[in-house]
């Protein structure tokens, strides 16, 4: 989403490691850049005024202007204040002393509340909660389908009566959620293609006689500034607890993200980053500063890796490759696991220097991924142990059955013999000890 923003920083923060020293005249140029390229973005005028102002005053002090590396110094303060402008620290639910903890979410229409709503139940379950969802839209036509067959895909019960209110179907969902032992009840409020009386009016009933401890307001990132209207006029009549993001995949430009906590006072408690029902994110702003600086998000890459990862199976390949043995099953498992961890394009966004040209020009095909999945999936269980055995007429098999051509066939296996004559070289290594030089 930040792509452009990144790329015009690092512009201008090479500019300035061309700089022996910094000037004043220096700072005010790379701070005009600066304020250019977060009203590119669409970033709320008001925002970018305070934040370079902030800026400029901090990278004009002594300390800047008298440091042997005084970019370095200034790229810190840019990264400071994009932290505090974001919230400083992530923003966590506030869950009730005494169960069940109430959540409402609330938005206009095509803001993505629903799926939202399945998200976040999906991540909770991950924390060991026990979600209820509530289809309280009952206006939009198949809304409450639509919820019940997202609830059926994650295991996650959805509570409707049909006939009653918006404001009845909440107050029956806590006391239900008391006696089946659900602990987190999320309520999927109505929304209207724009803000209208009536909606506000529900919202305010629902919001006075339950009495929800958290109310979340889902808003999409590709509205850019129209985010941040939106937000205000929920938050100016309900006291907003956060803001979910949706969209963050997108090609937003990024000004939602920047703007709304300053304008609104509400943090940006999660970022919806696909379609995915498990891409829903914690929102870190110390992180989501690093990937616009360039810098990337590897704490991030980590966490997926680890949530991704089948540490049995980690270990059984580890012993596989100290042995030299890698077959095309064990190129599956890795492919397999690799796609869990989210979309490729988002996963070299988190990497260090994610802006730089030699990233940027990497073409990601998600399809190739498939392919290759598909072809292994047509092989026989002998054929992914030894490959030798796989001739003319196998291979046309195995092309046929994935719907794919001989041409991708062969240069799988040529690939995968590549990737099996590295390992070994790598596992054999100089040291002789199953590691290049001799390292365990």
């Amino acid at each position: 989403m930040f792509g452009n923003l990144t790329s015009r920083l690092e512009e201008t923060f090479r500019r300035l490691r061309g700089r022996g020293k910094l000037t004043e005249a220096d700072i005010d140029l790379a701070m005009r850049e600066v304020r250019l390229a977060l009203l590119e973005a669409d970033v709320n005028y008001r925002v970018v005024k305070d934040f370079t102002a902030k800026v400029k005053e901090r990278a004009k002090g002594q300390e800047v202007l008298s440091s042997i590396t005084p970019a370095q110094l200034v790229i810190k303060i840019v990264y400071d204040e994009l932290v505090e402008l974001m919230g400083q620290k992530e923003s966590k639910l506030n869950f009730a002393p005494t169960p069940p903890t109430v959540v409402m979410l609330c938005g206009l229409q095509g803001a993505g509340k629903t799926t939202t709503a399945a998200k976040l139940a999906t991540l909770l379950r991950k924390q060991g909660r026990k979600p209820l969802l509530v289809a309280a839209d009952i206006y939009r036509p198949a809304a409450v389908k639509q919820l019940e067959v997202l609830g059926k895909q994650i295991s996650v019960p959805v509570f409707h009566i049909p006939g009653a209110s918006p404001v009845e179907l909440a107050q029956a969902a806590r006391e239900n959620a008391k006696t089946q032992g659900q602990d987190v009840v999320l309520i999927d409020t109505a929304g209207r293609l724009q803000i209208d009386q009536t909606m506000m009016q529900e919202l305010a009933a629902i919001d006075q006689l339950v009495s929800p401890d958290e109310i979340l307001l889902v808003v999409d990132a590709m509205t850019g500034q129209e985010a941040v209207e939106v937000a205000k006029t929920f938050n100016d009549r309900l006291s907003l607890d956060g803001v979910i993001l949706t969209k963050l995949d997108g090609d937003a430009r990024g000004g939602a993200a920047l703007s709304i906590r300053s304008v609104v006072g509400a943090p940006i408690k999660f970022a919806a980053t696909g379609e995915k029902l498990d891409a829903l994110e914690t929102f870190h702003p110390d992180r989501m500063a690093s990937r616009i600086l360039g810098m990337g998000d590897v704490v991030t890459l980590v966490e997926k890796a680890q949530q991704a990862v089948d540490l049995q199976k980690a270990k059984e390949m580890e012993s596989r490759l100290r042995k030299a043995q890698f077959t095309l099953d064990d190129f599956l498992t890795q492919l397999e696991q690799m796609k869990k961890m989210g979309p490729l394009d988002q996963l070299l966004g988190m990497l260090p220097g994610a802006g730089s040209k030699a990233l940027k020009n990497i073409q990601v095909d998600e399809k190739h991924l498939d392919r290759i999945e598909a072809i292994i999936n047509s092989m026989t269980r002998k054929e992914r142990v030894n490959p030798n055995l796989i001739d003319g007429s196998r291979k046309r098999r195995i092309a046929t059955g994935s719907g794919t051509r001989v041409q991708d066939v062969n240069r799988l296996l040529k690939d995968f013999e590549q990737t099996r004559k590295l390992l070994k070289q790598f596992t054999t290594g100089r040291g002789g000890k199953g590691f290049p030089f001799g390292l365990q």
